[in-house]
């Protein structure tokens, strides 16, 4: 197809998969179980059930759904579309690099992507489109039109995007190693040298957060802010790690921190949800306690068996996706 004719026939499948739209209502059913019978075009909204808080989405390849979670509450769902095979959608960590609600594909022959929500820079992204009730499109995450401006009202730049294959939804979990009160370094790397540099990252009006991916392939850990490097450290790891996990700091009160986990991608040996497994991170003792001061609800730590290495043998997942990307 010539991409002179894509741009009208585009627009011609967006609106007719818009149309198809719809808001259902619970009618007393938990969220995450009505979410299983929507049919393709339909949504779930419930904002008001929590307002103030930090957010993160999952969308779930396997059972083409997303979820929209804060504060730790799932408040809206919806059936998406996401890449045909070949044009795969990458799992993974992301971030929301760019907001654009009436963006046009500099691709596809400007074609409308309404309610943009840039995943990577390579052409990822959230957006309203066509629902065929089953992947579709050339890699972004096509949502109901409806639903797609609902998310962009609510979701900011920096905000988690998990994309993950398997079958699991986000369940509390205790906090991950290097967050935890009294994890003690082993004495091989309690005093080893590390980097921290928080001045480097930009401070976005004080909502740059940050994150720290482990690599176990690498037994290194790295720490972003606002989609720059600010850190890295030597780790070990005790303990058994299948596949790749990322913990997000819902809360952290008076009863201490609350976190979410949830597993993006396994070993490639099985596609079933993993259990939690007792994890010992040894990391220099002053990297550890520079981490945990510079959380702060929204944070997030992604453990992965991947090398941070760009192009990395066996890497098939994204580990994350900032700025820099």
């Amino acid at each position: 197809m010539k991409r002179a004719l894509f741009a009208p026939i585009a627009a011609a499948l967006l609106l007719s998969g818009s149309a198809g739209a719809e808001q259902v209502k619970l009618n007393g059913r938990p969220l995450l179980e009505a979410a299983k019978d929507l049919k393709p075009g339909q949504f779930i909204w419930t904002a008001e059930a929590a307002s103030t808080g930090p957010s993160l989405a999952v969308v779930n390849l396997a059972t083409q759904r997303m979820v929209f979670f804060r504060d730790g509450v799932a408040l809206g769902a919806s059936t998406v579309s996401s890449g045909k095979p070949g044009h795969e959608t990458p799992t993974g960590v992301f971030t929301i690099l760019q907001k654009n609600a009436a963006h046009r594909s500099s691709t596809y022959n400007n074609a409308p992507m309404p309610n943009m929500q840039r995943l990577t820079w390579q052409g990822i992204a959230l957006h309203a489109g066509n629902l065929p009730g089953y992947p579709a499109s050339h890699g972004c995450v096509r949502l109901p039109l409806a639903f797609s401006k609902l998310l962009f009202a609510e979701t900011s730049l920096g905000m988690t995007v998990v994309i993950t294959s398997l079958p699991e939804i986000p369940h509390a979990s205790a906090p991950p190693d290097l967050a935890q009160e009294g994890a003690r370094s082993e004495a091989s790397l309690a005093d080893a040298k590390y980097e921290w540099h928080p001045e480097r990252g930009p401070d976005l009006n004080g909502d740059a957060l940050v994150t720290v991916v482990v690599s176990l392939a690498d037994h290194k850990a790295i720490a972003m802010k606002g989609g720059v490097q600010i850190g890295s450290a030597p780790v070990n790891v005790n303990g058994n790690v299948t596949g790749a996990e990322v913990f997000v700091l819902e809360s952290w009160n008076k009863t201490g921190q609350h976190w979410t986990k949830l597993h993006f991608s396994d070993d490639g040996r099985n596609t079933a949800a993993q259990p939690d497994q007792a994890q010992h991170f040894d990391a220099p003792t002053g990297f550890r306690n520079a981490v945990r001061a510079a959380f702060r609800p929204g944070s997030v730590v992604v453990v992965t068996p991947a090398s941070l290495s760009s192009g990395s043998p066996g890497m098939n997942e994204t580990v994350i996706a900032t700025g820099d990307s």
